[in-house]
């Protein structure tokens, strides 16, 4: 029996203002989440966004080439009705956070590391009046409670949007503090990205690449450059 796939059905895709925000029409009926509720996001750049990702879609809707539309589902359906679980979800990164992990040996690694991170330790220290602790090696190491709740409040002022954008900027990258040094301006995520690999790209170099290693990387990379366009959007 082949698979049942949801077809085009719809000529003309359309975005306007409504109650609460912005909605995305199909010849006129408003697009619906998953959930059945109705898909109203908060800026018209992201409802451009939706809509050109509907508007691209041919004879089969392909939802794997509309993350935005994705993205908006997620925030509605999940973050926005179980919020407060999901603050918790994300600040949690900051008691295992991957800045304050530290490698033991080579001393070359130790170097980028510290080069790399050191920096926005400071500025989360000075800026979001976390101070958070290093450690050497793998083992779980204690950060400061004041640190935690400062982290903890940074979170917790985000929109249900916000947090599904800084979700995934946490989740990829390991690091509550690098999520949050996206969200705020201070590095882009391109640099958090390269930064959040340090370790993945020496032992790249001792060992050589492989190539679909470097495919999925590659993807998640694509992900993780996304989320800060959403975040920005709303």
């Amino acid at each position: 029996m082949s698979e049942w796939k949801a077809k085009r059905f719809w000529k003309e895709t359309t975005h306007e203002a409504t109650e609460g925000g912005w909605t995305i029409r199909l010849d006129g009926r408003p697009v619906k989440t998953p959930a059945k509720v109705a898909l109203v996001v908060p800026t018209e750049d992201l409802a451009k966004a939706i809509a050109a990702e509907w508007h691209a879609q041919e004879d089969v809707i392909q939802p794997l080439t509309m993350p935005f539309t994705r993205c908006a589902n997620a925030a509605i359906d999940r973050v926005a009705t179980q919020r407060d679980a999901v603050v918790e979800i994300i600040a949690a990164y900051g008691e295992t956070d991957l800045l304050c992990y530290r490698a033991e040996q080579p001393n070359e690694l130790i170097k980028r590391q510290a080069a790399a991170w050191d920096p926005i330790l400071d500025w989360a220290r000075e800026t979001l009046n976390a101070d958070l602790t290093t450690h050497s090696g793998v083992m779980f190491g204690t950060q400061p409670e004041t640190a935690l709740r400062a982290l903890f409040a940074h979170v917790d002022e985000m929109t249900p949007f916000q947090l599904s954008a800084l979700h995934d900027l946490v989740a990829m990258s390991g690091s509550l503090v690098l999520g949050l040094a996206v969200t705020k301006g201070r590095i882009d995520s391109k640099t958090a990205w390269d930064m959040s690999r340090i370790d993945e790209e020496w032992q790249i170099e001792q060992w050589g690449r492989d190539e679909e290693a470097d495919e999925l990387a590659e993807k998640k990379r694509e992900e993780f450059l996304r989320a800060e366009k959403l975040f920005r959007m709303v």
